[in-house]
């Protein structure tokens, strides 16, 4: 994984949880391994895996394969190990030895026998097991402070707290030590602590740049000038009535989350946050200089979202009809994960006439629900698995990889997939389908 070599050892142990192949991993390196690196198994083991596999598929779909050791063979002699992951490797090969798709959810590789499922072992400095299990991302989870708190031994000098601008030199991208024989890299990051920030180390690049980025933006907003008492006189009161419908409790709120987009545009302008002293200056002073017409230019945005969201939410409180309701509530779902407390700063500038166009499907679903309550509960239906399937991949990444970017953009394609079932003549940006998320959750895993 990633250039480290993991020793394995083999234990005949049938009926025992720790039966077949072990990984035994340091801990230091625990988040820096993929799952999907053994997902293949041990050359030995692979085709008795992939007979297995493809007899735990319902009855419906296994009948295509059968005898079931001989496509087993025929679909591995065609195929590289270690390319991709192996369940979509044997999807294709399957499909293109008899023209049948095998589902994305009928493959159940948690009900193969033990021996042919991988067990982890961690082990800490000293080679002790810390945790086992056959779950690599559950362990990650597990283990989520016990890995930070040994990253942080690696670089104990780069640690702050409580700083209000940027006096600490400059911050390395990262810092390499040996522990335990192996090479562990921290990832140093300002980090936003709210009313100050500070300087942590992570143990992957995902979570550093997540990190650095809002801390960046928490020092901006700390070392330049607020623009809400500018915009509070730039407003009409029609402008102040419209953006009043807003989920954030006032005006103000509104305004400072207005402010966080406004920031992050700036900062993304200018080629991404600083990691020196000098260059954090540069980038305080173009903020400085553009934030209360980026805030006006981001508030015009948000009005017209607020504005379209409220025209959804009175429709919504006048429909009666009970052939509706599951609709009804898919919607109301859907509204509050577009326009919440927060929701200019984590949509981001760019974005924001994409959630106009989300919420104008909406209203196209509106239009044609009442005509045909069947048809959209099927669509609803679609678009339901495709988001079962994106709670679980987020639920089995380490916390540290659900912030990236290519996990988020899996958020926006699901909108996306919406607008494309629910209201087509509005259009998507590029080409969605459920078969598109698919292989982007598969990328989001494996990277």
């Amino acid at each position: 994984a990633d250039g480290v070599t993991l020793p394995l050892t083999y234990t005949f142990d049938p009926g025992t949880p720790t039966d077949g192949v072990t990984v035994d991993i340091p801990l230091p390196l625990l988040n820096q391994v993929p799952a999907e690196s053994f997902d293949w198994q041990v050359p030995g083991l692979r085709e008795e895996l992939v007979i297995a596999l493809i007899r735990s598929l319902p009855k419906a779909v296994r009948r295509n394969f059968v005898p079931v050791p001989d496509y087993a063979r025929a679909a591995l002699a065609a195929i590289t190990p270690g390319q991709e992951p192996l369940l979509d490797a044997l999807t294709r090969q399957l499909r293109r030895m008899t023209g049948v798709t095998v589902p994305r959810d009928a493959w159940e590789p948690g009900k193969l026998p033990a021996h042919l499922r991988v067990s982890f072992r961690v082990l800490d400095e000293e080679n002790k097991p810390v945790a086992e299990g056959k779950d690599l991302p559950a362990l990650q989870r597990q283990l989520r402070q016990e890995v930070r708190q040994v990253v942080a031994a690696a670089a104990p000098d780069v640690a702050r707290t409580g700083l209000t601008q940027w006096d600490f030199g400059t911050l390395p991208r990262t810092i390499e030590q040996v522990r335990a024989g192996y090479a562990v890299t921290a990832y140093p990051a300002l980090v936003d602590e709210g009313s100050t920030v500070g300087v942590k180390v992570f143990d992957s690049e995902a979570e550093q740049a997540a990190a650095h980025w809002a801390g960046t933006r928490r020092l901006l907003r700390l070392t330049v000038p607020s623009p809400a008492k500018f915009l509070q006189g730039r407003l009409s009161n029609e402008a102040k009535l419209a953006l009043s419908r807003n989920p954030h409790g006032g005006v103000q709120e509104l305004i400072a989350d207005a402010s966080g987009a406004a920031i992050d545009k700036l900062v993304t302008d200018a080629g991404g946050p600083a990691w020196d002293a000098d260059g954090f200056a540069a980038l305080r002073d173009r903020v400085r200089a553009d934030l209360v017409d980026t805030v006006v230019d981001v508030m015009g945005r948000v009005r017209q979202v607020l504005a379209a969201a409220y025209a959804v939410e009175q429709r919504l409180g006048k429909t009666q009809n009970l052939a509706v309701v599951a609709a009804l509530a898919d919607i109301r779902a859907q509204l509050s994960g577009l326009v919440h407390k927060g929701f200019v700063t984590e949509t981001g500038y760019a974005r924001l006439p994409d959630l106009l166009r989300y919420l104008t499907a909406i209203e196209r679903r509106l239009d044609r629900l009442p005509g045909n309550p069947q048809r959209d509960r099927q669509q609803q239906d679609r678009v339901a698995a495709v988001q079962k399937e994106y709670a679980d991949l987020l639920a089995a990444l380490p916390p540290g990889r659900r912030g990236s970017a290519a996990v988020r953009q899996i958020r926006w394609m699901i909108e996306e997939l919406r607008v494309n079932v629910f209201a087509q003549a509005l259009g998507t940006p590029y080409p969605v389908s459920e078969q598109r998320i698919y292989r982007a959750m598969d990328d989001a895993e494996g990277r």
